[in-house]
């Protein structure tokens, strides 16, 4: 197995857009996106930190977006209780989508990007199909008992976290719901690579490894601060490391084996929640937000390859 790499800052930005409350990847890590609380989203290129286009559409702060799987749209969440369909390329907003009966926490593609799915204050999973012109929810999922904190999906299955400690796993296929309750609030979901397990970060300052077919839980991280926030959790593409950020301006790096923090990254010297992150689809790098300002870090390999 390769040796742990350190991670060093590589570009700071401050994304010009109040608070910025949540950091995305697009589908190959070439592109990001922030979004903001002046109710816009940004699409950067990271290795520059070069702004390539602003998206206005929302009545309320943006909480969330994803790149659909050709980076050629974007779905986006927001407290004005929509979820906004958008054209890349010429930052028009294609569709307008409302549901819920709260602000939209979380939302996500399906693989072939057809179906958008979102989670929301209202309790309630939403699967949107947006490439009709349908402007109903072709499904809505009302299981939870609290405010739904993440949405994620893969081929056969739609994974649910919620405030209400529990994760929600719908089979596709076969029509099926299982609730793991892990009793704790959950403030975010990440899947590995190999969907083999879930990241859970909880509100009692633990993340959690769990067993995506049973639901166990597999092991324990522990050593950053949740302090009631609503912290985000990762895992490094190459599915070794874990990664989440912390209530007193730093993040952490543990190693998915053994739960040893292998780095605590000093985001800044002043403070700040470092709340939201995304880890690179491909390589050892990661985004974090802390209060206006995105931060890409990478390992010191990659910068000396680049340099080279």
């Amino acid at each position: 197995m390769p040796e742990f790499e350190n991670f060093n800052v590589k570009t700071t930005i401050d994304c010009k857009q109040g608070a910025v409350r949540a950091v995305r990847y697009n589908v190959d890590g070439t592109y990001c996106l922030s979004c903001g609380s002046d109710k816009k989203i940004k699409l950067w290129n990271p290795a520059s930190g070069l702004l390539l286009k602003t998206y206005g559409g929302h009545a309320d702060e943006v909480t969330d977006a994803a790149g659909s799987c050709d980076s050629s749209y974007i779905v986006s969440a927001s407290l004005d209780k929509s979820i906004i369909y958008w054209d890349v390329s010429t930052g028009a907003p294609v569709r307008r989508l409302r549901s819920h009966a709260g602000g939209v926490r979380c939302v996500c593609f399906n693989e072939d990007s057809s179906i958008a799915i979102s989670g929301g204050r209202d309790n309630a999973v939403m699967c949107w199909d947006i490439r009709t012109r349908r402007l109903d929810p072709v499904q809505v999922m009302k299981e939870a008992r609290d405010c739904i904190t993440t949405v994620a999906t893969n081929e056969n299955r739609i994974y649910a976290a919620s405030l209400d400690g529990c994760v929600r796993t719908y089979d596709i296929r076969v029509g099926e719901l299982t609730c793991d309750k892990i009793g704790e609030p959950i403030t975010y979901l990440a899947q590995t690579r190999d969907e083999q397990c879930l990241v859970a970060g909880c509100q009692d300052s633990v993340v959690r490894l769990l067993d995506c077919e049973t639901g166990g839980l597999l092991s324990e991280y522990r050593g950053h601060r949740g302090d009631d926030y609503h912290i985000e959790c990762g895992i490094l593409s190459n599915d070794a490391q874990i990664v989440t950020g912390s209530s007193d301006g730093d993040a952490f790096v543990y190693d998915l084996l053994d739960g040893k923090v292998l780095q605590r990254i000093r985001i800044s010297d002043n403070g700040g929640v470092v709340h939201s992150l995304a880890t690179h689809p491909k390589r050892q790098e990661m985004l974090f937000a802390r209060r206006r300002d995105m931060y890409v870090f990478s390992t010191d390999l990659q910068i000396e390859e680049e340099q080279l």
